[in-house]
């Protein structure tokens, strides 16, 4: 059987939707230059022909060229590119990387916040055949050198000065493959060879004609990199996800939007894929932010809301909560008759809403004169509401990174705005499934399988489509770990799925609630080398604002039972107290009585492993010491003395709520 437009062979495979595979003859790869099998289904949404990012985006040119693609302010002035303008901007971007001396399959890296810029710099790096290499904002110089030089950065585009000096004050040596770097924000405060405004990168595109670029663009094919996305695994450095241009063009069809407010960070694959690739598939208007990142708490995210007016509005759980916050501060300062009817109005709200999403009629409650959705009920919710949204539609409101606490769910409910949510990894290029309070759906052309479920039926997600990942650059040991033989992608997720299909994520990594994922091992294990006294360290901190940290001592063990901890110090233990000039003996004497040596030392400890964090939201905010250290009997451990987490923290649930307090 041949596909009518590849022409390649049917391959069998494991799973029950059939699937047609062109191109090379490998699901995987590790090599920036490599090709992989296309997973292609006989019919439905996975049969769509492959496409490349500029074919993908040519034809949105054909379909939208005078619509708006991309609007941002200068000078309190809003300026807009429409797709064919915007388009022809990336190609000028594109000739200008060529110039510089861009390398196939080489990475153009880009570190700063959301802007037009990025948005240019990043589609034109791939139709210069280069790579495109998100860099968060918020990463220290060392884990900047790592990405810049895993990836092969040719060309580096920095937002600020901030930015730049802090990639100057990396050796040269250590940044071998770095050709030029562009400044896109002004002014440049210094001048040097191979630094560029933005305006001169532009300019040097003039040089480069068209036919050139056209060349590159011609060998470029549905299967090769375009993206790389680095994400950290749960021990050691960052790993770089290879996205194809099919992951990403099919990808862009599988989901909707209309007019959206970019400003979560497109180094993160939710936002890129969102914000970026899927308004060049249906002709979105996109307005980058770069200041909302900066300073949520002073309400520059609620004042671009009533000021754009967006019809999709995509969060991590803390800008949502921050909502909520804010919301309920400014309930406290108004009137009782408004809190009164502000409070039944909500109630009434979240019981229709609740019928709704059980598919029952939405009756009046008992005793109200008045029916759901009478503007006398809605009446009462309107401030909160125009908070959000400036008294317009609310827009679809969605959710991502982490699950959603359900306090704020349902308050966001009782006002009308459900928040649906996504779940996806970076490896499945972004979603997997999206569930609104009413629907719920794997994105069709997707599949789905729990593998190793126990009796509660929860195991590991795995998934399978035209969204699985080419592979982890350079790390092919890495790779076959996460992708099977039979080419499912193995989440490392515990989940599980209820009688109605919807998917539930019941175990992952540290995300915090600004949606960066956190690798707990290299802290802990820093934590105890920084702090000698230290026997066992747990991060906290998944879906919370920042991390906190459980802390044990080392202690003596009793003679006749195996792991059993005694309340004693160990000898190092005890000779660091000594050092300190502490005479404690006992984990009690240190706790009840919060040894100030003991505890500033700690501190001090704390604040060292602090400095080597990567990035802000990889800081250890809290901490506590428990009067116990971890065991086997006490259940904290397992049988080859691993930390048995999701045990540790139901068992010391009073102490991490503790934190958050």
């Amino acid at each position: 059987t041949l596909h009518p437009s590849r022409g390649a062979p049917l391959m069998k495979s494991p799973h029950p939707t059939p699937w047609l595979f062109t191109g090379p003859t490998r699901l995987w790869t590790t090599d920036r230059d490599g090709e992989v099998l296309l997973r292609l289904s006989e019919h439905g949404p996975g049969h769509e022909t492959p496409m490349t990012t500029r074919e993908l985006f040519q034809e949105s040119v054909q379909r939208f060229g005078s619509y708006p693609a991309l609007s941002w302010k200068d000078d309190e002035k809003w300026e807009t590119l429409n797709f064919s303008q915007d388009y022809q901007g990336c190609r000028k971007a594109a000739r200008a990387l060529i110039k510089l001396g861009l390398q196939q399959f080489h990475g153009v890296g880009i570190l700063g916040f959301n802007s037009v810029e990025w948005f240019i710099a990043a589609l034109g790096a791939v139709l210069a055949g280069g790579l495109c290499v998100g860099i968060y904002a918020t990463n220290s110089a060392d884990a900047c050198q790592y990405v810049i030089s895993h990836a092969k950065v040719n060309i580096l585009l920095v937002e600020n000065d901030q930015q730049l000096q802090k990639i100057l004050s990396v050796k040269p040596y250590l940044l071998a493959t770095l050709k030029a770097i562009i400044q896109y924000k002004p002014p440049l405060k210094e001048r040097s060879n191979n630094l560029y405004s933005w305006h001169d990168f532009m300019e040097l595109g003039n040089s480069i004609p068209d036919t050139q670029l056209d060349q590159i663009i011609k060998t470029q094919k549905a299967h090769q990199c375009a993206v790389i996305i680095y994400t950290s695994g749960t021990v050691g450095l960052p790993k770089g996800v290879m996205l194809s241009h099919d992951n990403i063009t099919w990808m862009a069809g599988a989901v909707h939007q209309e007019v959206v407010v970019s400003y979560l960070p497109l180094s993160h694959i939710a936002a890129q894929m969102m914000d970026m690739w899927v308004p060049i598939k249906i002709g979105t208007a996109d307005v980058p932010r770069p200041d909302l990142p900066v300073s949520p708490a002073q309400g520059t995210l609620v004042h671009t809301l009533k000021e754009i007016k967006p019809t999709i509005f995509l969060g991590v759980p803390r800008i949502w909560e921050k909502m909520h916050d804010t919301i309920k501060e400014n309930l406290a300062k108004a009137s009782s008759l408004r809190k009164k009817a502000f409070t039944w109005a909500k109630d009434t709200g979240l019981k229709v809403n609740t019928k709704r999403m059980l598919g029952l009629p939405a009756h009046p409650a008992p005793g109200c004169p008045w029916p759901p959705g009478n503007a006398t009920s809605r009446w009462a919710t309107t401030w909160p509401r125009r908070w959000c949204t400036a008294g317009s539609a609310a827009p679809w409101a969605s959710s991502t990174a982490t699950p959603l606490t359900e306090s704020t769910s349902e308050f966001f409910l009782s006002l009308d705005i459900p928040i649906g949510e996504i779940y996806g990894l970076s490896e499945s290029s972004g979603p997997h499934s999206i569930s609104t309070h009413s629907d719920y759906r794997i994105l069709s052309g997707c599949e789905n399988m729990l593998v190793q479920q126990n009796k509660d039926g929860t195991g590991e997600v795995c998934m399978w489509g035209r969204h699985i990942f080419m592979g982890y650059l350079d790390r092919e040991d890495t790779t076959l770990e996460t992708i099977d033989e039979d080419g499912w992608l193995h989440s490392g997720d515990l989940g599980r799925m209820d009688n109605q299909g919807f998917l539930f994520i019941t175990g992952q990594l540290l995300i915090t609630a600004g949606g960066e994922n956190v690798a707990p091992v290299p802290i802990e294990n820093l934590v105890r080398e920084k702090i000698p006294i230290i026997s066992n360290a747990m991060l906290v901190g998944d879906r919370a604002k920042f991390l906190s940290i459980l802390l044990t001592l080392k202690v003596r063990w009793a003679p006749a039972v195996p792991w059993a901890p005694l309340n004693k110090l160990s000898l190092e233990a005890i000779n660091f107290c000594r050092s300190l000039g502490s005479q404690a003996d006992t984990v009690t004497e240190i706790v009840r009585q919060q040894d100030p040596l003991i505890y500033e030392a700690i501190q001090q400890g704390i604040d060292a492993v602090n400095l080597e964090a990567t990035s802000e939201a990889q800081r250890i905010h809290k901490w506590v010491i428990l009067e116990k250290d971890f065991s086997i009997q006490g259940g904290e451990l397992g049988p080859t003395t691993k930390m048995k987490r999701p045990f540790i923290a139901q068992k010391y649930k009073t102490q991490i709520e503790n934190f958050y307090q």
